[in-house]
C-alpha cells in the first residue's frame, strides 16, 4: 500500500504531464475510433489483416480456457506493449516509447470501432477493459516521461549529474509501473472471462 501511495504522490506532484499524456493516449485511440466510424472499409481491412496474421485463430483456440487467456492477454499488454513497446524504446531514446505507443493506439481505435450490431455489442463489456488497459499504458507513459526529463534535466531529481538522474528516474518508472501492471492483471482477467461469458450472450454466439 505504501508503494501505491507513492504512485499517487507522483502523479499529484506531476499533474499536468499526466493530464497531458491521457489526452494524448485516449486520443489518438478515439481518433482511430472515430476514423473507423467515418470509414468502415478501413476497419473491415484491419480486421482482415488480423484475421490473415493468424492472430484471430489464436484467439479461438483459446477460448476453451479463460484462465490461458487471460495469461496470453496480460503477456501481450505486459510485455510487448508496456515493455518492449512503451519503456525500453524510452530507456534508450527519452520519450520514444511514448510517441510510439501513442501511434500504435490509432491502429487498435480503429479495429475495434465497431461496424455492425454485434460490434456495438460487443463494446458494451469491452469498453471497459479498453478505458482501464489505456490508463495502465498512460502511468507506463508518465514514469516513460519522469525518466527522460531526469535524464535531459537532471535538477529535477536534484541529481548532480545524468547517471544519478537516470537512476531516479528509473525509480520513479517503477514506482509508477506497479499500480499500471495491477490494472494489467485485472483487467487480463476481466477482458478474457467477459469475451468467453458475457460477449456470446450478448451477441447471441
Amino acid at each position: 500500500m505504501r508503494l501505491f501511495r507513492r504512485a499517487l504522490r507522483t502523479i499529484r506532484a506531476n499533474r499536468r504531464a499526466y493530464l497531458a499524456l491521457n489526452a494524448i493516449m485516449y486520443g489518438s485511440f478515439l481518433l482511430g475510433f472515430g476514423t473507423g466510424l467515418l470509414f468502415p472499409d478501413l476497419t473491415a481491412a484491419q480486421k482482415e489483416s488480423f484475421e490473415g496474421g493468424g492472430q484471430a485463430d489464436l484467439v479461438r483456440s483459446l477460448l476453451e480456457n479463460p484462465w490461458l487467456f487471460a495469461l496470453v492477454i496480460l503477456a501481450n499488454n505486459a510485455l510487448r506493449a508496456s515493455l518492449l513497446n512503451l519503456v525500453l524504446p524510452s530507456m534508450i531514446v527519452p520519450f520514444a516509447g511514448i510517441v510510439w505507443y501513442a501511434c500504435t493506439l490509432f491502429p487498435v481505435g480503429l479495429i475495434l470501432a465497431p461496424v455492425d450490431r454485434d460490434g456495438w455489442l460487443v463494446l458494451i463489456p469491452h469498453s471497459l477493459t479498453v478505458v482501464m488497459e489505456i490508463q495502465a499504458y498512460v502511468l507506463f507513459s508518465l514514469g516513460a516521461y519522469l525518466l527522460g526529463r531526469a535524464w535531459i534535466w537532471p535538477r529535477t531529481v536534484d541529481a548532480e549529474n545524468r547517471r544519478q538522474a537516470y537512476a531516479g528516474g528509473l525509480r520513479q518508472l517503477g514506482v509508477l509501473s506497479l499500480p499500471a501492471l495491477a490494472l494489467l492483471v485485472v483487467f487480463a482477467l476481466y477482458e478474457a472471462f467477459s469475451i468467453v461469458y458475457l460477449v456470446p450472450l450478448l451477441t447471441g454466439g
